[in-house]
């Protein structure tokens, strides 16, 4: 038998069984058919078009585990081209060709979307197994226009000019593997790396952690950053980008991404959103003012996406879509109007009370099964649900919150289903 025939025969099979099994066998490479299973199983969900093409080879585990899923690198794709798009056209026949430059190569993924939108470009990696998957993969997809170079990107650059665009992932885990989230503890160190950047390509765009503060990270990176994009999938937040050029004198642009929603503004906009929605300067007749001791007379409760709960743009959010916060902390918004087209999730509400027992027994009537979510709330949600001796689950959706006069209540809710749409 061969090691790819093995493969084949064990698509479905467990991995740690197989390699019980099969341990000690020398007719073929067994260590190797393990990471192909288990890459193409884990490519099934986070890679589809990948899987869909016959004969891609996978890396080991952890290399699987960071790589960027098809619908994030897709989004990147994107922006990439958008940029494109918006470069002056220089006076030079013939025209240059536009070059991107990935600094951090990886498994590719990232590289294999934004390739396309490039006359050239340029895979750059130090471990060599992974430039030898790339060259297979690479040419596997199309990708006639990539170039895959072996080597230390810092040094690899010095010798490049008139790059359009410079992209970099850097490595979030330090030599024992233990994981870092600042930009200076990463690998390549692109604090250290900004000016060369930023000298040599037209942009620079950076894949940092989700964990951290986006406004800490452009304070980090020296002003140099225009756009910030805050990436979700199914709600939960994956990466944080930004977008660097010598162009810009400061930061033009957030983007809040969750699969087919993107909800865009300005720094300008967010501040004087929450100028005009200052405790200090109370607008009476503005819907989307926070009134202390304003009861909850509103149908409908909405819960902002994970990347708009990143941006913290809460006054901004309250002001384009009519609604009011429930509580300055809460994070959570009721209208008296359905909302379309909300970036999040929308509720419609059933019973609002606090924790006596009770009002409990009345609003609850006779659930025993929900999902409970807190947002500044005294009790955990696993707390909160085995005080009200519920199950996990359902079709109810509980929300523990406290509102603007301090009272801790729970709004009981049913989620109601919406079309949703791209702003820009």
């Amino acid at each position: 038998m061969t090691t790819q025939e093995f493969i084949t025969q064990n698509l479905d099979a467990d991995i740690r069984d197989l390699a019980l099994r099969h341990a000690g066998r020398t007719d073929i490479d067994l260590h190797y058919a393990l990471d192909q299973i288990a890459g193409r199983r884990t490519a099934q969900t986070k890679l589809p078009m990948w899987v869909a093409t016959d004969g891609i080879i996978y890396p080991p585990h952890i290399s699987m585990e960071q790589c960027s899923s098809e619908q994030t690198a897709m989004y990147k794709a994107k922006v990439a081209q958008r940029l494109i798009a918006e470069l002056p056209v220089r006076p030079v026949l013939p025209p240059t060709p536009t070059t991107l430059i990935d600094l951090t190569g990886g498994f590719g993924v990232d590289f294999s979307y934004m390739a396309r939108a490039f006359g050239r470009a340029v895979y750059i990696e130090q471990q060599s197994h992974l430039c030898a998957v790339s060259r297979h993969n690479m040419a596997l997809l199309g990708l006639t226009q990539a170039e895959v170079v072996c080597g230390d990107c810092t040094q690899i650059i010095e010798e490049m000019d008139d790059v359009t665009m410079f992209y970099a992932d850097p490595a979030r885990r330090d030599a024992r593997g233990g994981r870092t989230f600042a930009i200076s503890d990463c690998t390549p160190d692109i604090t250290a790396m900004r000016d060369t950047l930023l000298g040599k390509a037209c942009f620079t765009m950076v894949k940092l952690s989700p964990m951290l503060d986006w406004r800490k990270a452009v304070a980090d990176m020296g002003g140099c950053v225009g756009e910030v994009h805050i990436v979700s999938v199914a709600n939960e937040c994956k990466e944080l980008l930004l977008v660097m050029s010598r162009k810009y004198a400061s930061l033009e642009r957030i983007c809040c991404v969750n699969d087919g929603q993107t909800f865009s503004f300005t720094p300008e906009e967010a501040a004087n959103a929450t100028l005009s929605h200052n405790p200090q300067t109370p607008q009476p007749h503005n819907p989307t003012t926070v009134k202390p001791h304003s009861p909850i007379t509103e149908k409908y409760l909405y819960e902002p996406n994970a990347s708009l709960m990143k941006a913290g743009c809460f006054a901004l959010i309250a002001q384009r879509y009519g609604c009011r916060q429930v509580g300055a902390d809460s994070h959570l918004f009721v209208s008296r109007q359905k909302i379309p087209h909300f970036p999040g999730r929308g509720f419609d509400i059933r019973a609002i009370t606090t924790m006596n027992k009770r009002e409990l027994k009345a609003a609850l009537g006779g659930t025993g099964q929900a999902n409970v979510s807190v947002r500044n709330f005294p009790l955990t949600a696993d707390a909160l649900r085995k005080r009200l001796k519920l199950k996990d689950g359902g079709d109810t959706y509980i929300f523990g919150t406290t509102t603007a006069d301090s009272r801790h209540v729970l709004i009981i809710c049913e989620k109601h289903h919406q079309n949703q749409t791209i702003q820009s």
